[in-house]
């Protein structure tokens, strides 16, 4: 399993070792013992997974608040995905900065979204499935969003004909959504 940081810290590209033979395939998509050998503890709670039948279905920008705040470890286990972190924490040097990857069955990287950050995906092929762990479970009065296409942010996301759920349609921008992030928090 290798770890790559990125220019948001905590944000990590996760690719793990595949063990391939005539048979097919073998890989560990988690490991306690190895993130916390590499400075990252996390007790999961709850696996979530999702399926989109079509190119261009958007999901996001998500989080929840403090003191119900998720850490995602999100991996795409069909098709193909672009997905996205953006730091929300105000005191942070990179305050509403982002970070984008190409997610997919076939390159099967993960990305560790921590607390702090929202989270957001686009299809990029049909029928696509995408599952991640969480360390905090769903919480109603927390949950928040933010519009995916916030000027202020500035994501560049693929050029496509975006499929969005009403919730993620009338997101607030960043500067009208409720935020209790902090660095240390």
């Amino acid at each position: 399993m290798e770890l790559m940081e990125t220019k948001l810290s905590g944000v990590v590209v996760i690719s793990p070792t595949v063990h391939g033979d005539n048979r097919g395939w073998f890989m560990e998509t988690h490991s306690s013992a190895k993130l916390i050998g590499n400075g990252i503890d996390l007790n999961f709670v709850q696996d979530n997974h999702s399926f989109s039948s079509e190119k261009g279905t958007l999901r996001g920008l998500h989080y929840q608040m403090m003191p119900k705040a998720q850490t995602k470890l999100v991996r795409c286990t069909r098709g193909s995905i672009y997905d996205v972190a953006v730091d929300l924490r105000e005191d942070s040097p990179t305050f509403k900065q982002w970070f984008g990857i190409e997610l997919s069955a076939e390159n099967k990287k993960q990305l560790l979204v921590p607390k702090g950050f929202a989270h957001g995906f686009i299809t990029l092929t049909n029928d696509v499935e995408v599952q991640y762990k969480v360390d905090e479970v769903y919480s109603p009065e927390h949950d928040r969003n933010i519009l995916w296409n916030d000027p202020e942010i500035g994501i560049e996301w693929p050029a496509l004909e975006v499929t969005l759920s009403e919730k993620d349609r009338n997101a607030p921008l960043l500067r009208d959504a409720d935020n209790n992030f902090r660095v240390d928090n």
